[in-house]
């Protein structure tokens, strides 16, 4: 009696298994479109690149920092180097950085958008910093080195433009 029991477990075990193998391709969940994909996958990939920048908060600033290593940084070389690390490649500068990508407005900034402003002394773009949401950014500059930012009456009479490059 144990050893047809035992059968008999095993064959409904089998058949479930069966049933569950062929009905997979007809009950499945819906696929999310390609344009939600995309959101979904650029929404990661800004949340993942704030969130290395952020690992850099308090490492000082240092104008002309060296490219690639993590000692310092100065705004671009942060933009670089955070976003390199999730395949996005930026030029040097912040005025070549503000040139890639696409523009998007004030009113359309997403985390994870550059930011570019103008700075005393310097025409044309001459700063960068990475939108975190919340009307804040991360950047470096001066004292305190890399931080958090909010975009206060200062930096919004400095802002030139935004570019997305995150795709």
């Amino acid at each position: 009696m144990k050893l047809h029991h035992k059968w008999s477990k095993r064959l409904a075990i089998m058949a479930i298994g069966a049933t569950v193998a062929i009905s997979g391709g007809v009950i499945s969940s819906p696929k999310p479109t390609q344009a939600a994909t995309a959101s979904i996958t650029s929404t990661t990939k800004a949340n993942s690149i704030i969130s290395l920048g952020k690992r850099y908060l308090g490492t000082p600033y240092k104008f002309g920092a060296k490219v690639g290593q993590t000692r310092n940084f100065d705004c671009s070389t942060l933009t670089k180097y955070i976003f390199g690390k999730y395949g996005i490649s930026l030029p040097r500068t912040a005025a070549q950085q503000s040139k890639v990508g696409s523009y998007v407005s004030k009113k359309n900034w997403k985390k994870g958008d550059l930011l570019f402003f103008s700075v005393p002394g310097r025409s044309g773009v001459g700063h960068v910093g990475v939108y975190i949401g919340n009307n804040k950014m991360l950047n470096t500059y001066g004292a305190g080195g890399v931080k958090i930012t909010t975009i206060n009456s200062y930096w919004n009479s400095h802002y030139m433009t935004a570019r997305r490059v995150i795709k």
